[in-house]
């Protein structure tokens, strides 16, 4: 039966949540080995002229994101509630619990991409975030924290040894494991604070130097692929993601 039901699966689909400056659209790129905006279709099939999303929020979740580099997957982007009402709320969430388990299994989310910039690390847990995992049961579909732009962190790192007093030069020396150790205690802090919602994420996976076009996304398909409730979707998933071949003879190899 489970065999049957992925043959009629075509593509991976993922929702990619977060702030509206969080470099999603940079991750999707990475992940389909493109430079390229992705091609935007309606529910319909019809191809959408425009992709905007603006500081508010504002976006058509139903909207499919489709990259010609890869079209194995679909992305549908909530491009933030933080500034938003109930009602984009509520939309978001209805969005989740109807495809997450609706009858038409080319229609359905596979996993969720919930974006924290830390280029906010002094608020990565708002109220937002809060909001969404104590109030949105994604049922069977897995939620990832992604922590993204990680190199933020430098400024801050270097900026804070300067202030203990290390010389510039030590400094530049040092910076890389102070960038570390400041990417950890956030870590650890969203963490503590998400896990003490109603329905925690899965995993969650730092991003680094994703605005490099050779930047590697492996780690971010390995933990989707491992949080995934079905070995027949962790497949689909490697098989989908074409940029890494490692990646999916690692992963034949553990099956």
């Amino acid at each position: 039966m489970a065999q049957e039901y992925i043959k009629n699966i075509k593509r991976f689909r993922i929702l990619v949540m977060g702030r509206a400056n969080a470099g999603k659209t940079t991750i999707l790129q990475r992940v389909c080995n493109s430079t390229e905006k992705p091609e935007v279709f309606d529910g319909k099939g019809n191809k959408v002229r425009f992709y905007e999303c603006s500081q508010r929020g504002y976006h058509n979740i139903e909207h499919e994101l489709v990259f010609q580099s890869n079209p194995g997957f679909v992305f549908h982007d909530s491009c933030g509630f933080e500034a938003g009402s109930t009602q984009q709320f509520d939309q978001m969430r209805n969005f989740v619990v109807d495809h997450g388990a609706t009858m038409m299994v080319n229609e359905r989310i596979h996993a969720i991409w919930f974006c924290i910039p830390m280029t906010d690390y002094h608020r990565t847990v708002t109220a937002a975030e809060q909001k969404f995992f104590n109030e949105c049961d994604t049922g069977h579909v897995p939620v990832i924290v992604l922590l993204t732009k990680v190199d933020a962190l430098y400024l801050p790192a270097f900026e804070g040894l300067l202030d203990q007093g290390v010389a510039i030069a030590e400094a530049k020396e040092m910076v890389a494991e102070k960038q570390g150790e400041l990417l950890e205690r956030w870590l650890t802090h969203i963490k503590h604070e998400l896990g003490k919602c109603n329905f925690p994420p899965k995993g969650y996976v730092s991003l680094q130097k994703m605005h490099q076009e050779s930047a590697d996304s492996s780690v971010l398909m390995q933990w989707t692929a491992d949080v995934l409730n079905e070995e027949s979707l962790q497949r689909l998933l490697i098989s989908t993601q074409q940029s890494s071949i490692a990646l999916c003879v690692q992963y034949a190899v553990q099956k």
